[in-house]
């Protein structure tokens, strides 16, 4: 069983509004349990602190690891603060660097550089999620 996180929302397989619908057949497929609780650890990372693809991994503790996480959050990710997951190196999603260090910056996450390439400082910034 995955612990459940403080405040973290249960989702239904069907009606997450990224899931595939009549409105969207190319959209992303229905959830599966994995993918819900990616979703519901992100939904709980709060502002200012960030979790890497393999700490969510090591959270959920059992099934897949972090490129796994990667394809849920490729797929899902735009649901949820998808910035606050980032590679174990501090840096965020390629191609999304931009966007991401607007929302840090916003949210006052600590930064190790701004410039190219954007890097969080995870050991100020990384949420333990326990």
């Amino acid at each position: 069983m995955t612990p459940r996180l403080p405040g973290a929302r249960t989702r239904p397989l069907t009606t997450h509004p990224r899931s595939a619908s009549a409105d969207d057949p190319q959209g992303s497929p229905p959830l599966d349990d994995f993918a819900s609780h990616v979703l519901d650890v992100v939904d709980s990372i709060p502002a200012g602190r960030v979790m890497s693809y393999g700490d969510i991994a090591e959270y959920l503790a059992a099934g897949p690891g972090p490129r796994q996480v990667g394809r849920v959050m490729s797929a899902y990710g735009g649901a949820v603060a998808w910035w606050r997951v980032i590679h174990a190196d501090g840096t965020p999603a390629p191609g999304h660097e931009q966007a991401a260090l607007a929302r840090y910056l916003a949210e006052g996450t600590p930064l190790r550089s701004s410039r190219p390439p954007v890097r969080v400082d995870m050991r100020r910034a990384r949420w333990p999620a326990r």
